[in-house]
């Protein structure tokens, strides 16, 4: 595509020398200058650990066509323009042939629940007869088709080139996780979302963000660009979350006082499972759901409401909610042939672990154990309110290794310690002994749960990223204890 056709809705401030914009062909654009080849826009975004600014010389030195700066750093072929990452954004959508216009979008932003409710989405989208995309944490879709995804929300190129492919492949529908980086980053800039919706905000990611008011900040900028905002009004940020939203709110509550849009009644836990009746707008609807925890409660009314923002009927959704299946890792009852229960879970925040223990308590019918650890390389301040979540709420605490990256897996331990009050933890660095301890200690109507992996399927050591599937590990324990 010309350059000029590029920088359709760029503000541009002033134009290299060398560069007739007409002439100019680019066909791949990047912020990173080692993937820059002939044919390239490479953008420089001034970052927080590093200026893409250093990089431009390097870039044209690999053949970049162009570049996309903010700020003129004598070359005869950048594009100075106010904001880079924005522009970014609007170069790939347009590169593509702007697919997010074709497409019926839902964003879900949220700390925890975005992977589940966007499943959910997207199966009851399907259910219905929509074909569609999904851009998220444990994988993206186009169709049936899947792919691997290295961010839950991809970088602009990827992210365009994606939604390029649903519009192709017939999709008219593409539900996306919208991470807080991904906002602050301007990942999705210029981009309408049909409905955005809101899970809940606790702590997480201040490595990136810093402090929480700028966490709920990028979060709530998803709601500035929906057409329909759907909030969770019973979470405290939920007025920061209205606040920004520019289109129409609906809000949902499981809080039998509230007074939201949309309420959940008669809720019902089991350990197979849910139901409540959803009321909203004169109309009520029972949903059964084959997932257990409370939080299903959360992230299947976000889904119901989202849907009927869309234009089902409630009614029709509930039909429909019984033949949800959830997501790999998230409150997944691991296949065994014992007298005790073994539940995988992604839970790697303090509001993640009390979630799914306070939901696993409700049909615990005995001891329940928690296998966890913090990974390395992030928030820290975060260690010890993740032992403090785990010794509230289990009977058995045992502490071990996630993710360790580059840290000593014994201090991350160290870090998390402290925070657990009341009983005496059971520490295990080696991630596979800690579940064998919880497997061999284990006894009829216990639940042991363990946190962090979920769908992941590896450990991230110093020495690299190795094969770890939990799944694997407990049948593999299993089978050796002649279980």
């Amino acid at each position: 595509m010309r350059l000029n056709l590029l920088l359709n809705n760029i503000d541009v401030l002033s134009y290299g020398p060398d560069l007739i914009t007409d002439e100019v062909e680019i066909d791949h654009i990047t912020d990173n200058s080692s993937e820059v080849r002939p044919g390239s826009l490479f953008i420089a975004i001034p970052g927080r650990r590093t200026d893409g600014h250093k990089y431009i010389k390097d870039a044209l030195d690999r053949g970049a066509s162009a570049v996309i700066a903010q700020r003129d750093e004598s070359h005869g072929k950048t594009v100075v323009v106010k904001d880079s990452a924005a522009a970014e954004a609007v170069a790939c959508s347009n590169l593509f042939g702007n697919p997010d216009r074709l497409l019926r979008l839902i964003g879900i932003t949220g700390t925890n629940g975005k992977t589940t409710t966007s499943t959910l989405i997207k199966e009851l989208l399907e259910l219905f007869g929509k074909k569609c995309g999904l851009l998220g944490t444990v994988a993206n879709y186009i169709g049936d088709k899947e792919y691997p995804a290295a961010l839950t929300t991809p970088k602009p190129f990827e992210l365009f080139r994606m939604m390029r492919e649903m519009v192709d492949a017939g999709c008219e529908f593409c539900v996306m996780e919208v991470s807080s980086q991904a906002l602050a980053q301007q990942r999705v800039y210029g981009v309408r979302f049909d409905v955005g919706v809101f899970s809940n905000i606790t702590r997480d990611h201040l490595d990136f963000h810093l402090t929480m008011e700028a966490y709920a900040e990028a979060k709530a900028q998803l709601f500035a660009q929906s057409d329909i905002s759907v909030i969770n009004c019973d979470d405290e940020y939920a007025e920061m979350m209205r606040a920004s939203a520019a289109g129409m709110v609906f809000t949902y509550s499981a809080d039998g006082s509230s007074t939201a849009d949309y309420r959940a009644r008669n809720i019902k836990f089991r350990p197979d499972g849910i139901t409540y009746d959803l009321e909203g707008f004169g109309k009520i609807a029972r949903l059964r759901l084959g997932i257990p925890g409370d939080f299903t409660v959360y992230n299947s009314m976000a889904a119901a409401v989202a849907m009927t923002a869309i234009g089902f009927d409630l009614g029709d959704v509930a039909e429909k909610a019984a033949q949800l299946r959830g997501v790999k890792g998230r409150i997944e009852v691991v296949p065994t042939d014992t007298d005790y229960t073994v539940i995988i879970d992604y839970a790697h925040t303090p509001d993640g672990i009390e979630n799914i223990l306070r939901s696993v308590r409700k049909f615990c019918e005995r001891k329940l154990f928690v296998v966890f650890g913090a990974g390395g390389d992030r928030d820290k301040t975060k260690r010890p309110l993740m032992g403090e979540a785990a010794s509230s709420l289990a009977d058995v605490v045992i502490v071990t290794s996630d993710n360790p990256r580059t840290e000593d897996p014994i201090a991350i331990i160290n870090d998390i310690l402290p925070g657990i009050k009341g009983k005496k933890p059971v520490v295990i660095p080696d991630r596979t002994q800690a579940i064998k301890y919880a497997l061999e200690n284990a006894s009829a109507g216990d639940i042991i749960v363990l946190c962090g992996k979920g769908h992941e399927t590896y450990q991230i050591l110093n020495t690299g990223k190795i094969h770890y599937d939990e799944r694997e590990i407990v049948a593999g324990l299993l089978e050796e204890m002649g279980k």
